[in-house]
């Protein structure tokens, strides 16, 4: 059975088989306009996957299209290689070119594409992306962000029909991966190009994704909206949110204090009380809140040093063991992580109206893509 996130025609179909000695990549799915993750453990066939619709791994059989093209046909004998798929690929690494300055790296990737086909161009990446200054440095020269912006311009510079993004954020920090989800999102939006997010990050796919297909050992496990396959997650090995998840949220700054104390963040018509760090008012930042930060109460606590007190309503209880994960509407969705004794005692169930209690000091607070 085909699983699939569109409901017209989609722009990425495959059924596709991989044997190699000790694992089999057994996959399908149709794919929307959207932003689509595709998660699970390491060894799953994550990578597997995005090189096989990449034209970059050989399948044993079946097929792949996109936007109505056959990239791949084992019974027509199609197999078109990598230059011809009309798919651009990011990897953890950037993989920039270190002798290039940036902007010889751009057009590296714009001279490739045949001019019928350029739809983009890099003068216009460079403003979206906000890289003008670092067009004369080289690589060695950039932090770990700055090459993720860079190493997307790149690859968008190929005017691709579809974006795939392989654990483009491993090696980035809190801060830095806030940042590029935020340009991921502005790049979808304003270029309309559907994105495949390879991950093994819970909070980055629910940050990010659209859907979110489930690999497991080789084998699609499940595929729905994000928040819904929380409780599909808690087999999947070593992810490294399985014990540490965290909300990222997009904010803005209501109330500014300049000395660097707290002010308010307001997320989705809600009012955070945290840190903002000297940033001035309606100023866009990233926030995130560990779900094992947040406290639970049935009802409103009083004569409390925590400064957030946030009435909500519990939309789901996922997972298994001794600790579950309990998504509150609250305005924005938060997911907090929740001993079953707990849940129990404080008779959480979806319909039932919490509130959630945050230090706003276990808020992080960091800057955000200024469109």
């Amino acid at each position: 059975m085909i699983v699939s996130n569109s409901d017209t025609t989609p722009v990425l179909s495959f059924e596709v088989t991989v044997e190699r000695p000790g694992f089999t990549l057994n996959a399908s799915g149709e794919f929307g306009h959207g932003i689509t993750s595709v998660f699970g453990p390491s060894g799953a066939g994550k990578s597997t996957l995005l090189g096989v619709l990449a034209g970059i791994v050989a399948p044993s059989r079946g097929s792949v299209s996109l936007n109505g093209r056959t990239l791949y046909s084992s019974t027509e004998n199609i197999k078109l290689p990598p230059e011809r798929r009309r798919m651009g690929i990011v990897y953890q690494d950037a993989a920039l070119f270190p002798h290039m300055t940036v902007e010889q790296n751009l057009q590296y990737g714009y001279r490739l594409t045949p001019a019928k086909e350029r739809r983009l161009n890099p003068a216009d990446l460079v403003d979206l992306l906000h890289i003008s200054r670092l067009l004369k440095r080289k690589p060695d020269d950039l932090s770990g962000g700055e090459k993720q912006r860079v190493a997307l311009a790149r690859t968008l510079a190929t005017s691709p029909e579809m974006l795939l993004l392989d654990e483009p954020m491993s090696a980035l920090d809190l801060r830095l991966r806030g940042i590029v989800i935020g340009y991921l999102k502005t790049v979808h939006r304003e270029l309309s190009i559907p994105m495949i997010y390879v991950s093994h990050s819970i909070s980055e796919v629910i940050a990010i994704s659209d859907m979110v297909m489930i690999l497991d050992a080789g084998n699609v496990k499940a595929f729905d909206r994000p928040r819904r396959l929380l409780g599909s997650t808690s087999s999947t090995g070593d992810s490294e949110d399985a014990h540490d998840i965290e909300n990222i949220l997009d904010g803005r700054v209501v109330e500014s204090h300049t000395g660097g104390g707290q002010g308010v963040i307001a997320v989705s018509g809600t009012r955070f009380a945290a840190s903002t760090g000297g940033r001035d008012f309606g100023e866009k930042v990233v926030m995130a809140i560990g779900a094992r930060e947040i406290i639970i109460a049935s009802a409103p606590p009083q004569r409390i040093s925590a400064r957030n007190i946030i009435p909500g309503k519990v939309i789901s209880v996922s997972g298994e063991g001794d600790r579950r994960i309990v998504t509150v509407d609250c305005g924005p969705e938060l997911m907090v992580e929740v001993t079953v004794g707990a849940i129990t005692e404080l008779g959480i169930q979806p319909g039932a109206q919490v509130h959630l209690v945050i230090k706003s000091g276990s808020i992080s607070v960091m800057d955000a893509f200024r469109s």
